[in-house]
């Protein structure tokens, strides 16, 4: 008897528990605020209710007349040698000017000078022209043995075509035939093309910190 009063009152006590759980009122808790107290909150641009175009308009500069732009002079400077260089020269340079670009070129540079004897028909030719210079007392020579100037004989690379010339002069005395060939390169270069108000001159050696070679050149507005 005891165990089934027991059992009863632990079964009332459960579905009144469960009841007040599930329809006791419990108080809302207070939201977090968003930022702290002197923060403002962040809006997207699309919220700001038309602020961004406003503020775009007010950054774009008004365009130039026909008048204006007939009035400008533009000229070019360089070559600068690296992209470095010409970064540096175009920031010191931008406040001065109404436009200003890099604009990339290719040069051509002497790299030196080639003296040789013309490739022969065959190994064994080019073996016997080179014990002929031997024979003749030259010893500084090269029998190119692979690639586009096989069975060449090298007589020497020069930095000055002067000195070319010489050892040219020097092998065409032994009744052989020397030829002299400039070794290129194609190089990139840098320019800064820029447009001025009016005729005045810049004065750009102020403002680049190396403007030793450099030149200035009248170009066509851009």
């Amino acid at each position: 008897m005891f165990v089934r009063a027991l059992f009863l009152l632990l079964l009332a006590l459960n579905i009144g528990g469960a009841c007040w759980l599930l329809f006791a009122h419990r108080p809302q808790a207070a939201a977090s605020p968003a930022t702290d107290p002197g923060v403002p909150k962040l809006l997207l641009l699309s919220e700001r209710e038309g602020e961004g175009d406003a503020a775009s308009a007010e950054l774009a500069s008004a365009p130039e007349s026909n008048a204006d732009l007939a009035n400008d002079q533009c000229r070019t400077l360089g070559p600068f040698p690296t992209q470095a260089d010409t970064r540096a020269a175009m920031n010191g340079l931008t406040p001065l000017t109404k436009r200003i670009r890099v604009r990339e070129a290719h040069t051509t540079q002497t790299r030196g000078y080639w003296v040789y004897l013309p490739a022969q028909a065959t190994r064994e030719q080019a073996l016997g022209m080179a014990r002929t210079l031997s024979e003749k007392g030259v010893r500084d020579y090269y029998v190119v043995t692979a690639g586009d100037q096989q069975n060449t004989i090298s007589l020497g690379l020069f930095r000055d075509q002067g000195n070319a010339e010489r050892r040219r002069a020097e092998i065409a005395a032994l009744g052989l035939a020397p030829k002299v060939n400039a070794r290129t390169e194609d190089l990139p270069s840098y320019w800064l093309d820029f447009a001025l108000s009016g005729a005045g001159p810049l004065d750009w050696r102020a403002k680049v910190s190396t403007p030793r070679d450099l030149r200035e050149e009248t170009i066509t507005c851009f």
